[in-house]
């Protein structure tokens, strides 16, 4: 005998299964038993169980005999159906006839009469098949019916009409006959609203048929107004319920987290997806994840979890077959849908898109119109092709039920922030009213599951954390805190506070705590606070410092460690150290050594060393300097439509102005005047007049200006350019990454247009019109040859 080794995960069970069948002599092509299979067994998990069934007994497609799974009995029919002769129907288990339908207990099939359903009557006592339930949910068989003369339906209107006189007789019995069709299905109805009319006013939780809760959904949607959805015992939320826990109806969420259990794997609680070979569970992260979950994609030749199967095999859901079309709210040629609202293609981004009616005015889901005129739902389509939310009566997507974004933002908001007593702090307030008053809820939502978000925030609602800076400070610095504080002060619970330098501060502290040496933490500490950190207050004078700025006091510092820890290895000191010993370890340590130049340079002022590490002088730029490249740039910018607004504004500054990627990014919408007609831009003491059509550009900048902050403060801001974050200007860094998408290296323009400039103005006009100090533009000056005497003849020819 053969001994065949059955693999614990069968990579392929669409093939075994038809392996298999082919074995039996079946004439249908693989087409055929493919479709039949992905009928029958439509989960990866089914079709592995019904593969291994057929490998552990292939016999049952022959004679057709249980015990067996029921998906080989659909298959059985499913096979016949399709036009297998050699392939067997079911067997009855009892009496041996083929069946044409399935009824099973445990893993045995059988016919009706020979199903052993008997049970004892409550009626007679005898053990007779069930043929119905009473009036109290126990069992009847065929000879004691429960008699009720009364017609079912008329004494569900009767209830529903005391309960809500608004809807008519008519109204009612379609809603009904939505619900149940069969009379047995609406006596047992009309018993459980007889006896509790309670389920429909906000009771229905306890109902002890789904179809109660039905019944109320039908009710709603015909226009009652006193007939009330349930709410989840468990959270409250107004939602559809699921499954019952306990005797009472529960959400989708709450019966999730009633059955979650740890992950075999990664060890997390939730529920469980799927189990492994040996039974064990599977959150859907590592079911996902599995590889022996993945198949070969025939798109990218990956193995990659499964979108959707084709006849030549299947896809991911990167390589799927999503129709690249228009958007006809957007304009773009992207993936996208047919709406059912308009009948026209809009993409996935127009779907979350939120935005100010043009026909009401308000700011909701924009559901059709165009990008610059969005409509609403109710200005697309009658509000009857639509279902209204049942808390706020907002109109939400087409045959979706349930509450709004809106309000579930208000019940999570109201979860997270109430303390234990049910009252939000007052400091809190401010923070509440920003993010229920936010246009897009979807992304407060997002944000407020982030798990490191929502615990900071219960702990600041019950009091466990103070709503401080410093207490935040307590906390490890990561990005969520750090977009969290920026939150808290944009809704005004915080106070705004120079976030970069008090980085710094705490950065330098733990740096010098760090040391084991005394003298090297007394030393660092003169060096880094009272000279680094005091000439960046100095500079900075009261504005927000940069990250520029932030990153080049910590290069230093990290220098003048890096510096100390070579001289501490080879037993020297600042004073006992000499120049070879710098100069040897400087050939080896790049970009490190050359900031250790200030440390050095500090250190011999204050009478510390005897090292010598001179200051580079600049010579002039490095770059070409290229003049025509540069009005080309200009011109581009000037009249081409397809860049953005802030792209060519920063753009301009940078080719006509000489302005830095720091300095741009720092602008805020104070530094624009408009003065008999005329903008005026400050980029130092003196303001420059603007000419058009720049003008209009900057204008145009500051009416439709907006961050890419989800939480920011759109529309509000003060920065000419918002950033990422809440209260925040876009990062130099980010603004030099946007310049370059559109062909302008920030540093190179900049040295053309300062090199042009000095050619043609003196140095004290370049410092008060650009901002630059009076030192670098005289530098400037010498080094582009520069005659001041040109421009004094030309001031003096102008008429007044």
């Amino acid at each position: 005998m053969t001994t065949v080794f059955v693999p614990e995960v069968i990579d392929d069970p669409i093939g075994v299964v038809v392996d298999v069948v082919r074995r039996t002599g079946c004439t249908l092509d693989d087409t055929s038993l493919e479709e039949v299979v992905l009928t029958v067994a439509g989960g990866r998990a089914k079709r592995r169980r019904l593969a291994q069934a057929l490998l552990d007994q292939p016999t049952v497609l022959i004679d057709g005999r249980s015990p067996a799974l029921r998906v080989v009995g659909d298959l059985l029919l499913g096979l016949r159906a399709a036009g297998a002769t050699t392939i067997s129907a079911p067997v009855c288990a009892g009496c041996g006839k083929h069946l044409r339908t399935l009824q099973r207990r445990d893993q045995d099939w059988y016919c009706a009469p020979c199903s052993p359903r008997a049970t004892g009557c409550a009626a007679c006592g005898q053990d007779r098949v069930v043929a119905s339930l009473d009036r109290q949910g126990l069992p009847r068989c065929s000879r004691c019916p429960e008699v009720d003369d009364r017609d079912p339906l008329l004494v569900l209107t009767t209830v529903i009409a005391t309960l809500e006189p608004s809807l008519t007789a008519d109204v009612v019995t379609a809603a009904i006959g939505r619900v149940f069709s069969r009379p047995s299905h609406l006596q047992r109805l009309a018993w459980v609203i007889e006896e509790r009319p309670d389920l429909l006013t906000g009771a229905g939780a306890q109902a002890t048929m789904q179809g109660v809760l039905r019944l109320i959904d039908e009710l709603r949607d015909a226009g009652a107004q006193r007939i009330t959805r349930p709410a989840c015992p468990r959270c409250q939320r107004i939602v559809r319920l699921h499954r019952r826990i306990n005797g009472q109806w529960h959400c989708r969420n709450c019966l999730a987290k009633s059955r979650a259990q740890p992950c075999s794997r990664c060890g997390v609680v939730r529920e469980a997806a799927a189990r492994d070979a040996h039974g064990r569970p599977l959150c859907p992260n590592c079911f996902i994840t599995d590889p022996d979950n993945q198949e070969i994609c025939i798109g990218c030749v990956r193995r990659r979890p499964v979108s959707t199967r084709t006849l030549d095999g299947p896809l991911c859901p990167t390589c799927r077959p999503d129709a690249t079309m228009t958007c006809s709210i957007c304009g773009r040629t992207t993936r996208a849908v047919i709406s059912s609202a308009t009948n026209q293609p809009w993409c996935h981004a127009c779907r979350r898109r939120r935005a100010r009616c043009t026909g009401c005015g308000h700011v909701r889901l924009v559901r059709g119109g165009t990008r610059t005129e969005p409509l609403c739902a109710t200005c697309t389509r009658p509000a009857t092709f639509w279902n209204s939310c049942p808390g706020c009566g907002e109109l939400t997507v087409h045959r979706r039920r349930g509450s709004c974004r809106r309000c579930t933002l208000h019940q999570r908001l109201g979860q997270l922030l109430r303390d234990d007593t049910g009252v939000i702090q007052a400091k809190l307030q401010p923070l509440h009213d920003h993010l229920a008053q936010h246009e897009q809820p979807e992304t407060v939502l997002v944000w407020l599951d982030n798990e490191r978000v929502s615990i900071i925030v219960r702990e600041l609602a019950t009091g466990q954390r103070a709503l401080t800076h410093a207490a935040l400070d307590e906390l490890p610095d990561s990005k969520p805190l750090q977009h969290l504080r920026s939150v808290l002060v944009a809704a005004g619970a915080l106070p705004s506070r120079d976030e970069h330098l008090a980085r710094l501060e705490h950065w330098i502290a733990t740096t010098i705590a760090d040391r084991d040496d005394a003298d090297q933490r007394q030393l660092l500490h003169r060096y880094a606070v009272w000279h680094v950190l005091r000439r960046l207050r100095h500079r900075v004078r009261g504005t927000a410092t940069t990250y520029g700025q932030l990153a080049a006091a910590k290069r230093n510092i990290t220098a003048a460690i890096a510096l100390l820890d070579m001289l501490d290895a080879r037993d020297h000191d600042l004073a006992t150290a000499r120049q070879g010993d710098l100069e040897a370890w400087l050939t080896g340590t790049g970009s490190v050594g050359s900031e250790a130049g200030h440390f050095i340079r500090w250190a011999n002022k204050q009478k510390l060393t005897t090292l010598q590490f001179p200051a580079v002088r600049w010579n002039g730029p490095t770059s070409q300097i290229d003049t025509e490249a540069r009005w080309e740039q200009a011109r581009r910018l000037l009249h081409c439509d397809d860049l953005q607004p802030e792209d060519r504004v920063a753009g301009l500054l940078v080719v006509l102005y000489a302005q830095t990627a720091a300095t741009i990014s720092r602008l805020t919408i104070d530094h624009v005047d408009t003065v008999n007609a005329e903008t005026r831009l400050r980029l130092g003491r003196e303001p420059v007049v603007l000419p058009e059509p720049i003008d209009a550009l900057v204008g145009h900048l500051i009416a439709t200006r907006h961050g890419h902050a989800a939480l920011g403060d759109h529309g509000t801001s003060r920065w000419l350019f918002p950033g990422g974050q809440p209260g925040h200007p876009i990062t130099a860094a980010h603004l030099a990454k946007r310049l370059r998408r559109i062909g302008i290296q920030a540093g190179p323009a900049r040295a053309t247009a300062l090199f042009q400039l000095a050619t043609d103005l003196p140095a004290a006009a370049l410092a008060r019109l650009l901002g630059i100090h009076i030192s670098v533009a005289a530098a400037w000056q010498r080094v582009a040859a520069g005659d001041w005497t040109n421009y004094a003849a030309e001031v003096s020819r102008r008429t007044h």
